[in-house]
């Protein structure tokens, strides 16, 4: 009976447009105006980003935010993306809109964004305007901000997994690499136009009388460039519906009635939950063709339970480039979140504690300046190495692309701690792009040879339905997820070591260790496909 039910997991459940039964159906060569269109939506995406880098800070502090309260705001977010970002993902391998399995999660995603930059950009004022007591004024401000931020930054790191998992249910090989390129591009691109922007003094400009303020300026803008690349991104490539797709290649066939139905057996990686309902889904009765188990003819439902049994059970090469990304990640986002206050206090030697007109603190403001453009160097040069990516491929290939993008990240960060300094600290910034770019682009191209190389072998003769099939969604909100991962870890981290070590410099030199860990790592663990 085990082996039985053993056997029974094993044949996990195929989306109809994924490796398994579409894997041998030839994808058309996508124009590069249409991989352009469809990154886009990067460009939106960190736009936004980079003015909530800019502004979280300052509205936070203007609303009255009490300290204590920090790490609720930023840990909270991460939390719920950690939790809920697989399961989304493999409920998106199994959607059945008309308008296609991934566009209308990116949909309903971009407009939360829109609405939590709506509520932490101008839920002051509203307030404001609405409520006359000042304690009640004050309560409902902070909750509000604080709702806007959570939920932009949720819907913000949620986005990008199925952003992916559109690129490759669409495009072939070839086209999935140039469209990380693109992506990685036009990331860089809406950072480095954000961080600018976010530069620029609006309240004493006409656009800032007019509209209010700075934040209702940064808003109309961040609202206007999201709106419109989100629309281009959502009509770059057609993409077909599930159930259409499987009308148009088999007909369904008539379902037995009351399949017998186990409660046991183990859930593989990227595989759901069956639960018995009064019919079956046509699409499964088509693999019931291969395998006569009716198991896998009954209709399945997501469940938190049977998740976590299937990401438990990924094989070891997922389960590896993911603690790379990992850790890539948490070595990235300790040095960028701290940035901006690493060059105020350590390389300018100013004071944030200290009296808002006196020297040290006019000192730290310029330091957290100077910062910024440091961040807008970062983005550029994560623009441009991603271009150079596609020709140093060809030389080095993904495992050197990842070593080097860690090592020289490891090394700047590194040098930046031991040595502050104004115009070497910004020179490196640079290399804070590579890390960047390579941490956009290598592990999801890594997912995408690993599904081809599961191609291959579901073509391969004699493999039947014993081959291991996954749904893209889930591959790319397992890896997406570290973010969120990292972001908890940092988080909750970082600020122990900083109260410990009494000084800003221990975040630098914790990114450059991690960043260096992570160079033995992606050279000795993570799988690389000839």
């Amino acid at each position: 009976m085990g082996s039985d039910s053993g056997q029974a997991g094993r044949h996990t459940y195929q989306s109809l447009t994924e490796d398994g039964l579409l894997g041998s159906a030839k994808l058309p060569k996508r124009p590069t105006g249409r991989l352009i269109m469809h990154s886009m939506v990067m460009f939106g995406r960190e736009f936004c980003y980079a003015v909530e880098a800019a502004y979280v800070t300052p509205v936070l502090l203007s609303v009255g935010l009490p300290k204590s309260l920090y790490s609720t705001v930023w840990l909270l977010s991460p939390i719920l993306g950690f939790l809920l970002q697989p399961v989304v993902g493999s409920a998106s391998d199994h959607c059945r809109s008309r308008w296609g399995r991934r566009r209308p999660y990116i949909l309903t995603l971009v407009m939360l964004m829109l609405l939590g930059m709506a509520l932490y950009l101008n839920g002051d004022s509203v307030v404001s305007a609405l409520i006359a007591n000042p304690r009640r004024k004050l309560v409902w401000a902070i909750s509000v901000t604080m709702i806007g931020v959570v939920l932009f930054d949720f819907a913000a790191d949620f986005i990008d997994g199925p952003i992916k998992a559109y690129l490759f249910d669409v495009c072939s090989h070839q086209d999935k690499e140039k469209g990380l390129h693109y992506h990685a591009l036009f990331t860089g691109f809406g950072g480095a136009l954000g961080y600018l922007l976010g530069a620029i003094d609006w309240g004493h400009l006409e656009l800032g009388r007019v509209l209010g303020s700075e934040f209702q300026v940064m808003f109309f803008f961040s609202a206007l460039v999201l709106i419109l690349c989100s629309i281009i991104h959502l009509c770059s490539i057609p993409e077909a519906p599930l159930r259409d797709v499987t009308t148009d290649i088999i007909p369904p066939e008539p379902a037995p009635q009351d399949p017998p139905l186990s409660s046991d057996g183990m859930y593989d990686y990227g595989s759901i939950e069956k639960v018995k309902k009064d019919y079956v889904n046509p699409e499964l009765a088509i693999q019931g063709k291969k395998n006569k188990n009716p198991n896998e003819q009954t209709r399945r439902a997501m469940t938190m339970k049977s998740l976590l049994r299937a990401l438990a059970s990924m094989p070891p090469h997922y389960r590896f480039l993911c603690i790379s990304h990992l850790i890539g990640w948490t070595a990235f986002l300790s040095n960028m979140l701290f940035f901006t206050d690493f060059m105020g206090q350590i390389v300018y030697g100013g004071d944030p504690y200290s009296a808002h007109n006196s020297t040290e603190f006019l000192i730290y403001q310029r330091g957290v300046e100077v910062g910024c453009w440091g961040l807008c160097i970062n983005s550029v040069f994560s623009s441009l190495y991603s271009y150079f990516q596609k020709v140093l491929v060809s030389y080095i290939g993904l495992k050197g692309l990842y070593f080097i993008g860690y090592l020289l990240f490891g090394l700047g960060t590194g040098f930046i701690g031991l040595f502050p300094n104004v115009y070497s600290t910004l020179v490196l910034c640079a290399l804070f792009g590579v890390m960047s770019s390579t941490l956009y682009t290598v592990p999801f191209n890594l997912i995408a040879e690993y599904h081809r190389e599961e191609e291959k072998e579901m073509q391969a003769p004699g493999a039947g339905p014993d081959s291991n099939g996954r749904g893209k969604g889930v591959d790319c909100a397992a890896l997406t997820c570290m973010v969120q991962l990292a972001q908890i870890l940092v988080g909750g981290g970082l600020g122990f070591l900083v109260n410990t070590a009494g000084s800003v410099i221990v975040v630098v030199i914790t990114a450059s260790a991690v960043a260096l860990i992570g160079c033995c790592f992606v050279a000795l663990f993570v799988r690389y496909v000839d």
